[in-house]
């Protein structure tokens, strides 16, 4: 049993690993390129599958060998019952059983040829919505995504008079911070003050106060 399984059926156990660790990275990562590797390794599981499907041991490509061909002969012209050419005819011809089997499946190969177009360009799309959210928000964690449009949200449901509270606080607590800033920096003038007092330095005369008055003109 195990080794059927590992062995005749080795394929199939690979596509559900690819599955698995696709789907697993789509659900467990918060990481938006995380999720686009996964949803890529998750495709190409489901493309390798349906490949591998229509592969058949000793077949050849789906055209017709020269003995299948029906228009590989030339047919006789068919004349009516007054001998008047009617032209020739190239009828189909009816693949036998064992004939089929000697050809490949190729309808597998064109759907996912289908699908690997199809996959680059979801691929791609996504890879410039990711940047542009990146370029909008800051991130692309969908934690901290899903908690900025929260808050976008919050604030575009507010009605104008709430909008308006909002916008005083903000005020208010701008001004605030203006008014600690400036006393702060009093306090500071302040205690250099007292320090220059405590150490008996005095300040240095200015340029105007050194200067001796001039005497009278003779």
């Amino acid at each position: 049993m195990i080794s059927e399984l590992l062995l005749e059926k080795l394929n199939y156990c690979i596509y559900v690993i690819l599955l698995l660790i696709g789907l697993w990275a789509m659900l467990a990562k918060r990481n938006l390129i995380k999720k686009l590797i996964g949803m890529s390794i998750f495709q190409t599981a489901i493309i390798l599958f349906y490949v591998s499907i229509a592969v058949k041991e000793e077949a050849t490509i789906p055209i017709y060998l020269p003995e299948h061909d029906p228009h590989g002969s030339h047919p006789e012209k068919l004349t009516d019952n007054n001998d008047s050419a009617v032209g020739t005819a190239h009828t189909p011809m009816a693949l036998a059983p064992e004939a089929i089997k000697q050809y490949s499946n190729p309808l597998p190969h064109v759907l996912m040829l289908t699908a690997i177009v199809v996959g680059v360009a979801t691929l791609g799309l996504a890879l410039a919505l990711c940047l542009r959210i990146y370029q909008g928000y800051g991130t692309i964690e969908e934690d901290v995504l899903l908690d900025k449009l929260d808050r976008v949200d919050e604030r575009a449901s507010l009605s104008p008079i709430e909008k308006s509270h909002l916008n005083a606080k903000r005020r208010t607590s701008r001004q605030r911070g203006k008014a600690k800033s400036a006393n702060s920096t009093v306090a500071a003038l302040s205690s250099s003050k007292s320090t220059k007092k405590k150490t008996g330095k005095a300040p240095k005369p200015s340029a105007k106060t050194s200067r001796k008055p001039a005497g009278p003109k003779k």
